[in-house]
């Protein structure tokens, strides 16, 4: 029987893949790079959270990490990210029932949903992100840097687009 010649993300499971195949499902979108926020009026704190309740939402903002490269969507950090923005979620096998926090164009959110590969992922076209960009997929243009505002405004923040999914 000869080799498939399906696509490694086709024919493994998430938690199948290697971590080069793994790495490279991110669609480089900087989604996760935004500053989110569950909106819960009895907290009076701003706090990390590892789970979501069921009445509760997330709401993202167009405010970005200052490690993003919102010209490439890339962090200029990644191998130190997790020190240096210790809320920084690194996204694994392990922890990918709970992404409960990343956008629904994610990628992996949508392979873990068993909704397929997006059309716009560089994947998908020849490893460029061109098409992802052109799509308005990505962060490239929408963000303002967490050091340019005032992170107790973020209501005024507040942004729709990175829910938008387009197939």
């Amino acid at each position: 029987m000869p080799p498939s010649s399906a696509p490694f993300w086709e024919t493994k499971s998430l938690e199948e893949m290697n971590q080069t195949e793994w790495e490279s499902l991110c669609d480089g979108c900087g989604k996760c790079c935004l500053h989110k926020f569950i909106d819960d009026e009895s907290v009076e704190e701003y706090s990390p959270t590892d789970f979501i309740n069921a009445n509760e939402q997330i709401h993202y903002t167009n405010i970005v990490c200052s490690y993003l490269n919102t010209k490439k969507c890339e962090c200029t950090e990644y191998q130190n990210r997790t020190v240096l923005v210790p809320d920084c979620v690194k996204l694994t096998k392990e922890n990918l029932k709970d992404i409960f926090f990343m956008p629904t164009s994610c990628t992996y959110r949508r392979l873990h949903e068993g909704r397929g590969m997006p059309s716009w992922h560089p994947l998908l076209n020849k490893g460029k992100k061109h098409v992802m960009h052109a799509k308005g997929m990505s962060v490239r243009n929408k963000t303002i840097f967490e050091t340019d505002v005032d992170l107790n405004e973020f209501e005024n923040y507040i942004a729709i687009w990175p829910l938008e999914d387009l197939d």
